[in-house]
């Protein structure tokens, strides 16, 4: 089963994700993680992704469902989660290709959707562990009073540089500029579904679960 969670930043899809691979055994593919992992990996699509980031310039659609089709071909799961990926038309257009040469399908893709105002509450208290990703919020969920994760125990916390509330909105006006109009275009293909992004952590899982299970 391979699905697109798709929401705003913020809206919880990385949290989700991590529970679908603990539970379901199936693997995140995070656009940021693969592009990390590429650029560090000395293959010749990492050697490439260290090329382009060196220059500081984008990586390009092409390299991104470059790295996509090595994780399809290479890591054995039960599904995949596109977690960042397809962010723009164009690329769900490369996404759907991708998958159709390797005869595969695309099962659902889940809105997490959310409140706005809201929304920016939470993301400027957010903080993650440094070791494993966990998140804590300052009003919902404080980093443990001893100091250490309470997941993994390590005791490295970071917050987003750009996690304030001017930087926030403008990534938050990317997402409904660039990224929003794929809601459309999964609807019409019969694949798209929506949730609560901003009800409990559980809750949202159980709403996932659901569809999963329906897909």
């Amino acid at each position: 089963m391979n699905i697109i969670l798709l929401g705003p930043p913020g809206a919880g899809k990385g949290t989700q994700a991590r529970r679908l691979v603990d539970e379901r055994n199936m693997v995140q593919l995070s656009t940021g993680d693969m592009l990390r992992a590429a650029k560090d990996s000395g293959t010749e699509m990492g050697k490439l992704v260290a090329e382009v980031m060196a220059k500081g310039l984008l990586v390009t659609d092409e390299i991104v469902i470059g790295l996509i089709e090595e994780q399809l071909e290479t890591v054995e799961a039960t599904g995949f989660i596109f977690d960042g990926f397809p962010r723009t038309l164009a690329q769900a257009d490369a996404l759907n290709a991708l998958l159709g040469r390797k005869g595969q399908s695309l099962d659902a893709v889940i809105e997490m959707k959310v409140n706005d105002d809201a929304l920016v509450s939470r993301v400027t208290g957010r903080s993650t562990c440094g070791a494993c990703g966990e998140v804590y919020h300052d009003e919902t969920k404080p980093q443990p009073a001893d100091g250490k994760c309470s997941n993994c125990g390590a005791s490295e916390f970071k917050r987003r540089a750009d996690d304030n509330e001017d930087a926030f909105r403008t990534r938050l006006l990317a997402y409904y500029r660039d990224t929003s109009p794929l809601i459309g275009y999964y609807y019409a293909k019969g694949q798209h579904s929506a949730i609560d992004g901003m009800a409990a952590m559980d809750a949202v899982a159980g709403e996932i679960k659901e569809v999963l299970d329906k897909a």
